[in-house]
């Protein structure tokens, strides 16, 4: 590989990890600003509380234009499911990094 290409080479693989860095870094901040909603709507699936406004949906008591989702069977079980498979990604990822080293 002569020296031109494998600059532009270097450069490209350079501008992609800058990207990259910035929006883990970007992903991790939202993601840890929601951190107490997670753990907010994990309590509440299984609270009373969710069982009354579950039971008052069934019953016909909630407005019909009123967005609902965390009353659905899976929502709420399904965010805390991917939550969870992201949790072991993560760890793995990390796992990754110190094997790796420091770069």
């Amino acid at each position: 590989m002569n020296r031109i290409t494998r600059i532009s080479n270097m450069e490209e693989k350079l501008d992609s990890a800058v990207s990259a860095i910035q929006q883990l870094d970007k992903a991790i901040e939202d993601y840890s600003a929601q951190l107490g909603n997670i753990t907010e709507l994990a309590a509440y699936l299984t609270s009373e509380d969710w069982k009354e406004d579950f039971a008052a949906d069934e019953a016909g008591k909630l407005p019909r234009d009123l967005k609902r989702g965390v009353l659905s069977e899976d929502g709420i079980y399904d965010m805390l499911q991917d939550n969870r498979q992201l949790e072991v990604r993560t760890a793995e990822l990390l796992a990754e990094i110190v094997r790796r080293g420091r770069i």
